[in-house]
């Protein structure tokens, strides 16, 4: 009889978990988004959220804000910043042949990738500081073998000087020297940002064991992998099979299907291309919830980050690296295979309707802005 009783008591709770469980679950998927809702505009929706520009950070809030890994020095002696930008866009560039004859080597082996500046070599190694539309970065060549190291520190808050006084390398850290600055909008000059200092004479420091750490070893640091959204605890993020730094869509598995395939065909055109496969520090990043627009298998290296800033790394949130985009996908009501998709670059918007025909995707241009 007492067994029984505990029998029943224990029944009973089981069955009261498992009914809990279920409405969890249930309130769960009530509340994650559908493929309809990522991917397809409803009725009333905008294609693209209006662009609402961020105040700039202070000095303080940029020094709060900063990587845990990166030390920031004042100095004493410094090359302001008016003179060191003056020398990047207009010494630089009337020499830049000249000035470039000295990063051959860099230009050969990480394929053009990168701007570079403040080269070092120290005995068989030699060194240099590479920036890309992602931001920048250690480059090193070691036994002819290139390897690249994201600083994670965001060119919307650190300029970092074209001209460096003392050694990049020194006691086992990376010291660069550089300003704190914001992003400034030029009027008459519609898309196009310049720099203006708000901390000048600044000595950056990092320890090399940290912005060289590699846990996976898959070829990517783990600072960049944090700072985009891969997994620096494996080399194979989206467990498809290839390795971060060989997969031109790493965060996502790649799907053939109908609309990856509209997504794809609408994908930035590069002229006279490189071989991408080659150029594995050379990234589109895209804004975008949508499971079709992930799936899509790229002729060159894209990656994704959350449209809710909530969802984004610390280094998307306060970094502009999004220069392309495309948007949901919108319905017509009357003809269920007609649908209207827009895609945006740095001075355009191109709206457009496509209709799956036999098989395959065709585009009519509809509209647009050019500015």
């Amino acid at each position: 009889m007492y067994f029984g009783s505990v029998f029943c008591i224990h029944m009973g709770n089981f069955l009261i978990m498992k009914f809990f469980y279920f409405l969890v679950f249930a309130f769960f998927l009530s509340c994650t988004k559908s493929v309809e809702d990522r991917c397809f505009i409803k009725d009333g929706d905008k294609y693209f959220e209006p662009y609402i520009e961020q105040k700039p950070f202070t000095v303080n809030q940029i020094i709060e804000n900063k990587p845990d890994y990166l030390e920031v020095i004042n100095l004493k002696k410094f090359r302001r910043f008016k003179q060191d930008s003056l020398y990047f866009h207009d010494s630089k560039w009337e020499n830049y042949e000249e000035i470039m004859k000295d990063y051959v080597i860099f230009k050969e082996k990480f394929s053009g990738q990168f701007m570079c500046f403040g080269r070092q070599t120290d005995g068989k190694i030699q060194y240099s500081l590479g920036k890309n539309n992602l931001g920048y970065w250690l480059l090193k060549i070691e036994n002819n073998q290139p390897s690249a190291y994201f600083l994670g520190l965001s060119f919307s808050h650190y300029y970092i000087n074209e001209i460096q006084s003392e050694p990049i390398i020194k006691d086992g850290f990376l010291q660069v020297e550089g300003s704190l600055v914001e992003i400034i909008k030029v009027a008459g000059l519609p898309g196009y940002d310049d720099y203006s200092a708000i901390g000048e004479g600044k000595l950056f420091k990092l320890n090399l064991k940290d912005l060289i750490k590699d846990s996976d070893n898959d070829g990517y640091n783990d600072i960049f992998e944090e700072s985009f959204g891969l997994n620096p605890k494996s080399k194979d993020s989206d467990g498809d099979k290839i390795n971060d730094f060989d997969d031109m869509n790493p965060m996502f598995k790649s799907e053939k299907n109908k609309f990856s395939e509209l997504y794809q065909k609408l994908l930035p055109d590069y002229a006279a291309a490189p071989d991408f496969k080659k150029m594995h520090y050379e990234f589109e990043v895209f804004e975008s919830e949508c499971d079709y627009f992930h799936q899509v298998n790229p002729d060159y290296r894209i990656l994704f980050a959350s449209e809710k800033e909530s969802e984004q790394t610390d280094y998307i949130k306060v970094t502009d690296v999004f220069h392309h985009g495309i948007s949901k996908i919108k319905r017509d009501e009357k003809y269920p295979e007609r649908f209207y998709i827009s895609k945006w670059g740095s001075s355009f918007v191109n709206d457009y309707a496509a209709e799956y025909k036999n098989g395959k995707w065709e585009l009519e241009m509809i509209g647009g802005t050019v500015s």
